[in-house]
């Protein structure tokens, strides 16, 4: 069912650990990754993660605030939003 997917967004200079600190968290609060793409485009670090938070230990708010502080301390940008509406954004 779709109201428990969710869509991560990272991006910025590549660097060691991005991909383990943002893991580490959704981990921690029993969020599953469903998919997850990864790409480097001149040096510039993109990922983009499908997630289960069905289980999560919190509320989406919550887990957004605790990716977001992640991204922070990584020096990167870190967008989640609900799968449902990310697909309404991005449809032509």
């Amino acid at each position: 069912m779709d109201d428990y997917k969710i869509i991560i967004t990272v991006s910025g200079a590549d660097r060691f650990g991005i991909v383990s600190g943002i893991s580490t968290v959704l981990a921690q609060h029993k969020v599953n990754i469903e998919d997850i793409k990864q790409t480097l485009m001149q040096g510039h670090f993109v990922m983009f993660m499908l997630c289960d938070i069905k289980e999560a230990s919190l509320n989406f708010k919550d887990l957004k605030n605790a990716l977001i502080e992640e991204g922070n301390r990584l020096e990167v940008e870190v967008w989640v939003q609900k799968k449902g509406i990310f697909e309404k954004m991005h449809t032509v």
